[in-house]
């Protein structure tokens, strides 16, 4: 992927940014997330790692919506299951209703989301301007939590076949 507009050569973490790119149009300016095996952050922003981790799921798509004011959100079949501040400093995202409980029991940066979405299992974090590695693999796993529980059963399928440890 030499000279793509994100190498700046840094490994890309779990994602297939070309292939998701072409996929949905965008202009591949995605720049690299975490440098694999290095536990640093590199200097992209909040909403270039968000887009990495969404980068990785199939079938993603962002999403602005203009009577939001430009907000972004994140979908897999015409559904979302991440909204997001411009400048992603608050994300949105579903998890089951006892994970949520827990998150919002034990994470001060947690809330119950407004307009009655919080009984659902809909949680809002704020991040940090520059979140830590383990705060970004946290924010990872809800992400991806959030996707198998919107997406199609066959593209969750995908995603938790992923996620399970290898024997």
């Amino acid at each position: 992927m030499s000279g793509a507009p994100w190498d700046h050569g840094l490994p890309l973490c779990r994602v297939r940014i070309d292939l998701w790119c072409s996929r949905v149009g965008l202009r591949s300016t995605i720049g690299p997330c975490l440098s694999q095996g290095s536990g640093e952050l590199s200097a992209a922003s909040n909403m270039e790692h968000l887009e990495q981790i969404v980068g990785g799921l199939p079938e993603a798509s962002r999403v602005d919506i203009e009577a939001w004011g430009g907000e972004p959100t994140f979908r897999v079949g015409g559904k979302n299951f991440v909204f997001t501040s411009t400048d992603a400093t608050t994300i949105t995202l579903k998890l089951p209703k006892d994970e949520a409980a827990a998150v919002i029991a034990t994470d001060s940066q947690a809330a119950p989301t407004g307009y009655g979405l919080g009984r659902h299992g809909w949680v809002s974090v704020t991040l940090d301007r520059r979140p830590s590695t383990a705060r970004w693999q946290e924010v990872e796993e809800w992400i991806r939590t959030s996707y198998s529980l919107i997406a199609p059963r066959r593209l969750a399928r995908q995603v938790l076949d992923e996620d399970q440890p290898s024997s």
